[in-house]
């Protein structure tokens, strides 16, 4: 060190003792100098104080380690190794970081935090498992990795030393390390030995635990348990040994204190009816358990303790008869507590009370005497040479007496117990190492010590010797490995201590030497043990007692009361009441007490595993042994099997006595770190190198320190030694190793100030240089401002002075023009106010000369009107004059003139006049009366001559009638046909009536319905509304809910169930793997014995039954039915499990719907047959035209057959479109009526087209037989008149008759369909508003009861409601398009199937047959178009093993690599379809079945092969969809080229067998997800958390005892580095495989979602346990790796499936470690920030945050306190750790392929030459 270091300078910290927190932390505030007395120091709350030092008195106080050291996981790496820092670093992690786990080099401290942890879930082990111990955070599962690891290494057996006061946690540890030991070790086989193991902590925790003043569950024996492995490291088996067990508990208690928890276990369970019988009350009843006056612990339910106690015994094989003599020996110890014991009044002797109850239960119980138990209880039997004598006792002496016998039962029980536990847990096989774990009570001192205290302090004596012993020992291998020259480091001895207590003539021999006497008391012992030792250093005498002695134990000293010692030691019980308890007519009790002869030697070198009695008997009184001889010889045995094992040390802490949660008192600790040798190991370790470094990371921490020539060179380890010489001068405080440096203490702290100084010497010089740099800058800114400053200021001068001229001059021209307008304006003002008084003046006399001209002109006017009424009055009276006159005179002419006028009118010659005009007009009627008459004559004349005329032909035709009635003999036939003809005339008028009447009818009839539908549609419009109304309100209701739930938690169910059926499918799938291990198993022992191996080829063949025989005409639509809600999406289709089961409920009907059609399709080939035959025979041309005529009219069915599947499709899609938006109730209805109107438009259609067809046939069949009879007519008129039309009339008449009736019945059809159309219409009318009724009133009723609730309840009602109500609609729709799919099916194959024989029919008539008639106009011949292949490859059945062979089991990848993808998938789809094409379902089933468990042999024997499972997995899945694709079904063809749908599948329904394939992919693929995470995990922590991506950029801290040699593997030069591009590359080469082998881009997408959720759960474990990697620059590193896989992802075109997503904690983790954390804000910041990481992450991180460099600041505790409050409304699961084995459901989406099957070609290489192109 250099000569000028001084460390007591100024602003050093220190500790200095302190009387309440034992250390206290002090500043110095002046530097110290060598020989000064005083000390001046600062204390934290800033009180100076003076510090007295000296040679002498005080030495100089501890220095403190720099705070970045402070809360290390190993105390070993802290610089200055001494008591103040290891209790100062154990306080911060336990207070600050609630960190409860520390190393102490070899030792793990653990703490109690009195507070359940969630750190001991599966994750968190599997975190552990294989991890080294120092790489992890500290852990009881860290020491139980490196116990099993090196016993897997070194194949040596090791030991687990768990030690500490009561109250530490002892058992807790001891109970997790053998949890760990059985989850990563389980057995081999099916007997759940480690089960078992765990099983047995509730049985020794009932008998052994009981409530202690510092414990509630404190163990009151010593148990050693060793868990045995096989050869492959599987527990096999167990053993436990126990020792001292408190008997004296069983009779004594003291206050706040409890018996064993078996007692009031069973007293809670008193009432049940197996233990009626016991005769037990409450605990408080009860002698034996109510001594402490505290019978209940809180928190703790006795009665559920007892039930897994019972579990536990059945579990481990103990009969339900010995449990129950268990509980009876338990009740009789509690009943003998109460016998009552009466003294007589000579005192000298006693008896028990008359008819004692607890004493008949006893003797009922046990099954012994009654008398004789009273007898023996108050009386003992004293032997002499001679006679022996029966004595009374004193009550004091029954009572004694009576509870030794107690005491006794007991602690037989207990080793009975314990035996048959032993029992349980042995096995037969081969032992081949074991780990033990000891736990053991921790060195005990209270105010009053006895024999219990001495013998538990005597063992941790001993236990400390091998503790110190193996830790020099370490220490001495770490030198000797590393080359350092050993010096002796002094540690303490305690072997004078042990001498002590254990040699010839010690403690224990003269207690047994007393204990032999007659009449030896405990005061004789103890003058012995005065006189013997009291020269002895570790033995003192007190001053005021003479009844106790004191010893010196390493951990401190301890006063023991001699009284009692020796009855405890002699352990005294009376033979009498033992011979009573072997004659127990209760076998169980009687073996109780049975002696036994062999004992196992302790002197014995080989550690076995059979159990050790702590009390064993011998029949001779004289030769039994002893407590503390026993207790000797067992300590010896376990000395001696630790010895011969590997420890390891974990030491429980006992923070405060009052059991208060992470409180943490001081002196309680260094007590207790004082006594379990903590503090020895750190003075081992300080006494020696404490501190060591590898090279590379000493090279990269100080490399500040070196010069830059050095920072070239390549021999880093010189570099070193050239460091550390210079900076250290005295060459003894550090020693160089072969692959360490070692460091004396406070040597790290002193390079750590150096660096220190050299970086704040840097900071300093870069501050100088910037601030420099600053200030130049700030300068030349400040003087280029100053220059333009004055520039813009000279220029800002000069225009203001422009400026100021300007405005002079302005102001001028401004005072001029302002002085011209003010005279301007005044001038204008009196010149303008002159010429108004001018104008005013002016008007007045205009206005006065006006109004002088007005009045003139009015006079005027008024003059003028009175003149001209007068003269118009003077006008009038004269014309009213004249008038008069004209009127007298004009009467008198007109009399005149009609005087004259009558006597005119009475002469002749004016009627002459008149006759005149008359007489010209009738001249002119009567000639036209003439014309008209002789037109009318003539034309009588021409009716006249056609009458004539067709009366002769009228006569002519009779007689042509009788000529031919009496040529021809049959003439009556001719009438027959005219009244036939009349008859149908008059039919035919009655039709046409009927028709008329019928028409009107229906006219009416129409009109009435019409009517109807129009008031029915109004009340369903108005019932619409109430319901539209209704479900707003309702939705109104359920608002905030329904919309967020509607579709969330139906995805979030079917992601459930999904995932749920997959991990069902994979538990089968690995139970099915385990019994065919099973299997082989069985037959490899009964078979081939020895250790022979079967080959992959003579597997069995037994796992071919697992999957059942699937008829391949069985109908199926499960898997449809999913896939069809897989690809419309959640929000499209309600898809649950009640659905699954619906639809597979439909497999039985579909199934008789089958069979139904089967018989249908064999009659209608029966009658194809005869019809066939029969047209082998001549037959007629109108056979062969009927033929063709219904050929031409099938097709047009079939296509309106597809037109009915078009209109399916659109019914589908309109369905997948409304169920995709907002699923109310109004759109819910709009859908299903548009379903429900185009289907009753497609029935209609249908029905119709039905009709048709069958008119069509009718009229075929009129017309031929018409035809028929007109040439028979024809025949017989041609014989007959060859020249008569009469017949050809008739004929064409019979023809209209028909036509006529044939219309009839069309019209009588029409009518019947149109009211069998409105019937419907209007009972669907009916039913509709029923329905709409009954949702009314439902909802009214919902209305009514959701009113009532509170608004909590009504919105998670309404939503209840909400969701049942669209999975209800939902299961409808489906169960609709189920049945349209089923008839679409049906018909389309009955269509098929009818075709292809009226194909056949019509060719071989066509055949047959000349040429059709001319009548004929349509005739349509079909062709078949030969093709060279057709897709199809058929084989023989005997080849289908060498197919299977060929194209399964002998492939390999690589030889069909430069092929079409999934070639394999192909061929056997192809030989698939043939067998179906020729409709063998037998050569199907026999196929597919051979096929899938053929996958299964080929990748059970390739478990392990990525690129086999990946070939796999994408021809299996190639299957599948080729199955879908070409099944026929509307669904999967919509995709499809039309040649692709000619290649459907015709006779067979494979759908189940599309479920199985769908199973085996998923298999595949979980073994495929099984083996990409078994290569890459390796990888993850050291590419993702460990290598540096970003060179240089992690610092380096001392790690203690980290990757020492024991922790790590030494077989190689260390563990295997892995860097993100190694990663990286085996990422890409998963991609490259599946991409090459044709997988699907959506299942590849969800394997590296899969395997990057992997890869994100094992680093953010990783960091949560890593204290080393949460810093700012692995944060940094971690960010920039992880943006490196989400930049491959983008590379690979992967980042769309969603495993970006799956980074989003670890990126979150890495921003976290990055952000800033001190104020406020930068908590509400993390908060927003840190959404995927839950609140118990987010705070682990923080207090695992670690500063490489003192520049850094520690997250302060009330900042982790402020984020907590911040977070605690989340919801958060509780466990810490993410869930590595989670596993995201898989879908496999249909991908159909555009691969056409008649283009494959199959290489020559596979050797498939045995198929046939077809």
């Amino acid at each position: 060190m250099a000569s000028d270091y001084n460390p007591y300078c100024q602003f050093t910290r220190v500790w200095i003792p302190d009387q309440d927190d034992v250390w206290k932390a002090a500043e110095i505030t002046k530097d110290y100098k060598e020989g000064e007395p005083v000390l001046h120091l600062q204390l934290e709350d800033g009180t100076p104080l003076e510090y007295q030092v000296g040679p002498k008195s005080n030495a100089l106080p501890f220095l403190r380690n720099p705070d970045i050291l402070v809360g290390e996981n190993d105390l070993t790496a802290l610089s200055y190794l001494h008591e103040p820092a290891v209790l100062h670093n154990l306080r911060v992690r336990f207070l600050e970081s609630n960190n409860i786990y520390t190393y102490c080099g070899i030792v793990l401290v653990a703490i109690n935090p009195y507070e359940q942890l969630q750190i001991y879930g599966e994750e968190v082990i599997t975190a552990y498992s294989g991890q080294n111990m120092g790489d992890m955070d500290p852990h009881i599962f860290a020491v139980a990795e490196e116990a099993y690891k090196q016993m897997a290494r070194d194949e040596k057996n090791q030991s687990i030393i768990v030690s500490g006061e009561s109250g530490a946690g002892k058992t807790v540890s001891a109970k997790y390390a053998m949890r760990y030991f059985a989850t990563v070790g389980g057995s081999s086989s099916d007997a759940n030995v480690e089960e078992k193991v765990l099983a047995s902590n509730p049985i020794m925790e009932a008998i052994g635990n009981a409530k202690t003043t510092r414990n509630d569950n404190s163990s009151r024996f010593g148990k050693y348990i060793q868990i045995v492995f096989s050869r492959h490291y599987h527990i096999i088996g167990a053993n436990m040994r126990t020792y001292l067990l408190e008997k004296s508990r069983v009779v004594f208690q003291a206050e706040e204190e409890r018996n064993y928890h078996i007692f009031y276990q069973l007293c809670a369970s008193a009432t049940l009816p197996e233990f009626k019988e016991l005769g037990l009350t409450s605990a408080e009843d009860f002698t034996y358990t109510s001594l402490g006056e505290n019978i209940f612990i809180e928190g703790v339910n006795d009665a559920e303790d007892l039930k897994r106690t019972r579990e536990a015994f059945t579990l481990l094989g103990i009969k339900e008869s010995n449990q129950s003599g268990i509980f009876k020996i338990l009740a009789s110890i509690l009943h003998l507590g109460n016998v009552e014991i009466i003294s007589e009044r000579d005192g000298e002797s006693c008896h028990v009370g008359r008819n004692d109850v607890h004493l008949e239960h006893f003797c009922r119980l046990l099954g012994v005497e009654l008398k004789q138990m009273d007898h023996w209880l108050c009386h003992r039997k004293l032997a002499t040479a001679s006679e022996t004598y029966v004595k009374t006792m004193s009550c004091k002496q029954a009572n004694n007496a009576r509870d030794a016998l107690a005491k006794h039962i007991y602690a037989r029980l207990f080793d009975w117990i314990v035996e048959h536990i032993n029992k349980a847990l042995q096995t037969s096989s081969k032992q081949h190492s074991f780990i033990g774990v000891l736990d053991i009570y921790g060195f005990e001192t209270f105010e009053v010590n006895s024999f219990e205290q001495f013998c538990i302090n005597y063992a941790n004596e001993k236990l400390q010797q091998q503790f110190n012993s193996h830790v020099f020992k370490l220490e001495q291998e770490e030198y000797m490995k590393e080359q350092i020259p050993w010096t002796l480091i002094d540690f303490y001895d305690n072997q004078p201590c042990i001498d002590l207590i254990e040699a010839r003539l010690g403690i224990l021999d003269l207690l047994d030497e007393e204990c032999k006497v007659p009449k030896g008391t405990d005061q004789n012992w103890a003058q012995k043990l005065y006189k013997q030792h009291s020269g002895s250093a570790h033995f003192q005498k007190p001053r005021m007692s003479n009844t106790s002695f004191i010893i010196i134990h390493f951990a401190d000293k301890v006063e023991y009361q001699c009284e009692g010692f020796l009855e405890k030691n002699r352990d005294t019980v009376y033979e009498e009441q033992i011979n009573i308890l072997k004659a127990s007519q209760f076998q169980l009790v009687a073996d109780l007490f049975q002696e036994k002869d062999d004992l196992p030697s302790s002197k014995s070198s080989k550690v076995n595993v059979r159990s050790l009695k702590t009390v064993p008997k011998v029949p001779n009184k004289e030769h039994r042994k002893t407590v503390g001889h026993q207790f000797r010889s067992s300590l010896h045995l376990l000395m001696d099997t630790l010895n011969a094992t590997t420890p390891h040390y974990v030491r429980c802490i006992k923070p405060n006595d009052f059991k208060e949660a992470f409180s943490f008192d001081s002196r309680r600790a260094v007590q207790q770190l004082r006594a379990c040798g903590v503090l020895e190991t750190i003075r081992i370790s300080a006494a020696g190198y404490p501190s060591r470094w590898t090279y590379p990371d000493f090279f990269s921490r100080y490399r500040v320190l070196m010069r830059k020539s050095d920072l070239s060179s390549a021999d880093k380890k010189q570099v070193c030694k050239n460091l550390l010489e210079t900076l250290i001068k005295e060459p003894d405080m550090f020693q160089f190793g072969k692959t360490k440096i070692f460091f004396r203490a406070g040597q790290v702290a002193y390079l750590e100030k150096l660096r220190t100084d050299k970086f704040r010497s840097a900071c300093i010089k870069i501050q100088k240089t910037v601030r420099g740099w600053l200030q130049r800058i700030r300068y030349r800114k400040i003087r280029r401002a100053a220059l333009e400053l004055q520039r813009y200021g000279r220029g800002y001068l000069a225009r203001r002075y422009a400026e100021f001229l300007r405005q002079n001059r302005a102001a001028l021209i401004c005072q001029k023009q302002y002085r011209m307008v003010r005279e301007r304006r005044k001038f204008l003002r009196i010149r303008r106010a002159a010429m108004t008084i001018q104008a005013y003046t002016r008007g007045m006399f205009t206005r006065r000369i006006y109004w002088e001209f007005l009045l003139h002109h009015k006079a005027m006017i008024i003059q003028k009107h009175v003149r001209g009424w007068l003269q118009r009055k003077k006008f009038l009276r004269a014309r009213n004059a004249a008038i008069v006159i004209q009127c007298g005179f004009r009467r008198m002419q007109a009399k005149r003139l009609l005087k004259q006028r009558k006597i005119e009118a009475r002469s002749a010659q004016h009627l002459k006049k008149l006759n005149t005009g008359m007489e010209n007009k009738i001249v002119q009627l009567t000639r036209k009366m003439d014309e008209q008459s002789k037109e009318l004559k003539t034309q009588n004349e021409q009716l006249l001559t056609v009458n004539a005329s067709l009366g002769s032909e009228v006569t002519k035709l009779q007689k042509e009638l009788e000529l031919v009635r009496n040529q021809q003999p049959d003439g009556g036939k001719v009438m027959s046909l005219q009244e036939e003809v009349e008859k149908l005339r008059e039919e035919l008028q009655e039709a046409h009536t009927q028709r008329k009447k019928m028409e009107e009818e229906h006219g009416s009839e129409k009109l009435s319905l019409t009517q109807r539908v129009e008031e029915l549609e109004r009340e369903n419009s108005l019932l619409k509304t109430e319901k539209e109304e209704m479900n707003r309100r309702i939705q109104q209701q359920a608002k905030n809910s329904a919309e967020d739930l509607s579709s969330s938690s139906l995805e979030t169910e079917l992601d459930q169930e999904r995932e749920r059926y997959q991990n069902l499918l994979k538990e089968f799938s690995r139970l099915e793997m385990r019994y065919e291990n099973l299997k082989e198993e069985v037959s490899l022992s009964k078979f081939h014995p020895g250790h022979r191996r079967t080959t992959s080829d003579q597997i069995s063949l037994e796992s071919d039954s697992n999957y059942p025989s699937v008829s391949t005409s069985e109908v199926g639509d499960t898997e449809d039915s999913i896939q069809l809600v897989d690809e419309m999406g959640v929000e499209k289709a309600a898809m649950d499990i009640s659905l699954f089961m619906k639809l597979q409920k439909r497999v039985r009907e579909l199934e008789t719907e089958r069979k139904r059609l089967q018989v249908n399709l064999d009659k209608m080939e029966e009658i194809a047959k005869r019809k066939g035959s029969e047209a082998k025979s001549p037959t007629s041309d109108v056979e062969t035209a009927d033929l063709a005529y219904n050929n031409l009219k099938r097709q047009e069915l079939e296509s309106e057959n597809k037109k009915l599947k078009n209109d399916l499709n659109d019914l589908r899609k309109t369905i997948s479109e409304r169920a995709s938006q907002d699923s109310s109730s109004n759109e819910l209805q709009d859908s299903y009526n548009l379903l429900l109107s185009q289907l009753r438009a497609a029935n209609e259609e249908l029905d119709a087209r039905k009709e048709e067809v069958l008119i069509l046939r009718t009229q075929i069949v009129s017309n031929v037989q018409l035809q028929e009879q007109s040439e028979r007519i024809e025949s017989e008129v041609d014989g007959g008149l060859n020249n008569s039309k009469e017949p050809m009339d008739k004929e064409e008449a019979l023809k209209a008759y028909h036509g006529l009736c044939e219309s009839k019945k069309l019209l009588e059809a029409q009518l019947q369909t149109q009211t069998r159309q409105h019937r419907d219409e209007l009972e669907a009318l009916h039913t509709q508003i029923e329905l709409l009724k009954d949702d009314i009133e439902k909802k009214q009723e919902l209305l009514n009861y959701t009113s009532s609730l509170s608004p909590e309840a009504k919105v998670e009602y309404s939503v209840q409601q909400e969701i049942t109500r669209l999975t209800n609609d939902n299961l409808d729709l489906k169960e609709l398009v189920e049945k349209l799919e089923k008839n679409e099916r049906k018909l389309k194959k009955q269509l098929r199937i009818y075709m292809k024989k009226v194909q056949e029919l019509a060719a071989q008539a066509a055949a047959q047959s000349g040429s059709s008639k001319g009548e004929l106009t349509r005739q349509v011949t079909l062709q078949r178009k030969e093709k060279d292949f057709e897709g199809m490859l058929e084989y023989m059945k005997e080849d289908e093993v060498l197919l299977i062979k060929t194209l399964i089991t002998d492939i390999r990848p690589s030889s069909v690599a430069a092929t079409v993808p999934c070639l394999p998938a192909y061929i056997l789809f192809m030989c698939i379809r043939h067998a179906d094409y020729v409709n063998d379902d037998q050569k199907v089933e026999s196929l597919l079945t051979s096929t899938i468990n053929a996958i299964k042999k080929v990748l059970k024997r390739n478990n392990d092969d990525f690129e086999m499972m990946s070939f796999w997995l994408a021809n299996s899945s190639r299957l599948l969809h080729c199955l879908k694709q070409y099944s026929g079904e509307e669904a999967f063809m919509t995709q499809n080229t039309p040649k692709q749908n000619e290649h459907c599948l015709k006779n067979f329904d494979l759908a189940e067998y599309r479920q199985v394939l769908s199973d085996l992919s998923i298999q595949i693929y979980q073994q495929l997800i099984k083996v990409a995470e078994g290569i890459i995990q390796p990888m993850i922590v050291s590419a993702m958390l460990e290598s540096e991506s970003i060179p240089s950029l992690a610092g380096v801290k001392p790690m203690g005892y980290r990757n020492r040699s024991s922790s790590m593997d030494t077989d190689a030069d260390g563990p295997t580095t892995y860097t993100l591009q190694g990663l990286i590359r085996q990422l890409s080469q998963f991609n490259s495989i599946m991409r090459d082998q044709g997988l699907d881009p959506e299942i590849v997408g969800q394997v590296f979602r899969q395997l990057f959720h992997c890869i994100n759960a094992v680093t953010l474990n990783n960091l949560l346990l890593r204290k080393d990697v949460c810093s700012w620059s692995a944060g940094m590193q971690l960010r920039y790796n992880t943006s490196q896989l989400e930049e491959w992802l983008r590379a690979n075109n992967l980042f769309q499936s969603k495993a970006s997503a799956t980074l989003e904690p670890i990126i979150q983790a890495a921003q976290l470690l990055q952000v800033k954390k001190k104020t406020s804000q930068d908590a509400e910041a993390i908060c927003s920030l840190c959404t995927a990481l839950t609140v118990q992450q987010i705070v682990k991180i923080l207090n695992l945050y670690t500063p490489l460099n003192e520049f850094e600041e520690r997250v302060t505790v009330s900042f982790i306190r402020n984020i907590q409050s911040n977070l605690q409304e989340r919801n958060d699961p509780p466990q810490l750790l993410m869930d590595t084995k989670h596993t995201f459901p898989v879908l496999f989406p249909y991908a159909p392929s555009a691969l056409n099957l008649e283009t494959m070609h199959i290489p020559a290489s596979l050797g498939l030459d045995f198929l046939i192109r077809v």
